[in-house]
């Protein structure tokens, strides 16, 4: 990789239209740190992958197990469903969603008011819609 022998693991995970996200981490500090994604460090630019409970206990687990702190892992409950966030290698943030038990009734519920709470919202009333939380 650009003229030097490097070390480093490549995971690829399917998505259901059929590409798929790749990650990479490289054996030694240097290499990770040329190739780190050039990204300001944000929640709003992250990946999010719905997960069932205990894919996500797992995940935690795993993070917890390698003692990290880069990892930064932390919950938040937004309602509709409660996520696990955690910075990768390259600086980039994941999201491991669990959906609400009623999540379809919820889901159901907020696109027959959308078109209504978004002129809401654009008019300047920004109450949040959001009464599972």
């Amino acid at each position: 990789m650009a003229g030097v022998e490097r070390a480093y693991s490549h995971t690829l995970y399917g998505l259901a239209d059929g590409s798929a996200l790749a990650f990479f981490q490289f054996a030694d500090p240097g290499d990770q740190e040329e190739f780190r994604t050039s990204i300001n460090s944000t929640p709003l630019r992250h990946i999010a992958f719905k997960v069932e409970a205990g894919a996500q206990e797992a995940i935690r687990e795993r993070i917890d197990a390698v003692g990290s702190a880069d990892a930064n892992p932390h919950v938040i409950d937004h309602g509709f469903c409660v996520s696990l966030y955690v910075t990768d290698p390259n600086g980039l943030i994941l999201e491991f969603a669990v959906d609400h038990p009623d999540v379809e009734k919820i889901d159901a519920e907020q696109r027959t008011t959308a078109h209504t709470d978004l002129a809401r919202w654009l008019a300047g009333d920004h109450t949040s819609n959001n009464r599972w939380r």
